[in-house]
């Protein structure tokens, strides 16, 4: 009987003590491709119980002299997103057919479809891709850790999964900051220096009056973030306040040229009808062509009023969702005459969390509502 080798398939099974893994033929692809495309000298042939293990070595899948590339080399090819083309950073996702996309391409795909009016495709195979279709790799996610890395500062190399630990504790060539950064010492370099510098630094000698001056600039960020805080804290002592879980769905305008935007059901808070808008890069013309994304809403009031009321309002993210948003409030008197706010800036971090928010069904805030008592 012809052994596996010999009709063009290859035997992969679990090593002897190990649990959970039942050999399975694979059998080649014409051509000497193998599974996802690896080539039969890139996998890895271990041999089961009560298999052959007298066949001749010469035909064992193995590589031939002359191939170019180490085998981290060749799986960085195979691993790497179909997108960016690099190795995925934190979580993959794979298409129907299994092409591997990092998370932030994946999620700029999705978004792009959002601006567009179009179906999200795979860039490598055309089929569709959403989070539902698409699914996290974790074999993948784990091969990748374990793949070797060069540290940027002592171009070491360490398996990915501890690089991180290795440059912010051990790694000798680290950059660092002097420990008199606090009063003004600009100096910054490489860990080993950090001792000597140290013991010479002249800001531990200045006077008096020169740190004053340091620390006063130091000073002022501090004062502009216990403004915020100080100003919330004041804010929950009024006497009127009301909150809710909206959601943006998006829909798109009637013009010439169709532009995405958002828009939440009418809710009620402080016993008034209210509706949010949303729109991406202010309305720009076309906004998926620019890297650089933003969001920005405005407030309107719905109800008809009887006397001015006079409002602080904010958004914050949602109880379920991991967006991040730095708090600001918003300030507007409305009336029936001004019953719609401006268009004010979504106080999110940068771009790849609006494209987070744009590559969602619909988004989910938190808005607060403070009326100001005459």
């Amino acid at each position: 009987m012809a052994s596996l080798e010999e009709r063009g398939e290859v035997g992969v099974a679990a090593a002897p003590g190990s649990s959970g893994v039942v050999g399975v033929a694979l059998e080649a692809v014409p051509g000497g491709a193998g599974l996802s495309g690896i080539p039969e000298e890139a996998v890895l042939r271990r041999e089961a119980p009560g298999t052959d293990t007298d066949a001749p070595p010469k035909k064992r899948a193995r590589q031939q002299e002359g191939e170019a590339g180490k085998l981290e080399e060749r799986l960085y090819s195979v691993l790497c997103c179909t997108v960016c083309l690099d190795l995925p950073k934190a979580s993959v996702y794979q298409c129907t057919n299994g092409h591997l996309m990092c998370a932030g391409c994946f999620i700029h795909l999705l978004a792009d479809s959002r601006l567009k009016e179009e179906q999200a495709t795979c860039p490598n195979c055309r089929c569709e891709i959403s989070k539902s279709l698409c699914c996290r790799n974790l074999a993948v996610e784990k091969a990748v850790s374990e793949l070797p890395s060069d540290c940027p500062y002592c171009v070491k190399q360490f398996p990915r999964s501890s690089l991180e630990r290795h440059q912010g504790e051990e790694c000798q060539d680290r950059v660092t900051q002097c420990k008199y950064v606090r009063i003004g010492c600009p100096w910054q370099g490489p860990y080993h220096e950090l001792p000597a510098h140290e013991a010479e630094c002249c800001h531990p000698g200045k006077t008096g009056q020169e740190l004053m001056g340091i620390l006063s600039e130091m000073d002022q960020q501090h004062r502009r973030e216990l403004g915020l805080y100080s100003s919330i804290f004041n804010l929950l002592c009024f006497e009127k306040i009301g909150f809710t879980e909206v959601q943006f769905r998006p829909y798109r305008t009637d013009d010439f040229i169709t532009r995405l935007y958002y828009e939440t059901p009418r809710f009620t808070v402080l016993n008034q009808t209210w509706v949010l808008k949303a729109r991406v890069n202010d309305s720009e013309r076309n906004p998926n062509l620019s890297c650089k994304r933003t969001l920005s809403f405005q407030l309107i009031l719905k109800s008809k009023l009887s006397a001015a009321l006079e409002c602080h309002f904010l958004l914050l993210k949602g109880p379920y969702d991991d967006v991040k948003i730095k708090p600001v409030i918003q300030h507007h008197v409305f009336s029936n005459d001004s019953n719609e706010t401006e268009y004010v800036p979504l106080p999110i971090s940068d771009s790849v969390e609006c494209n987070k928010l744009l590559a969602a069904k619909n988004i989910n805030l938190r808005l607060f509502i403070f009326q100001i008592q005459k």
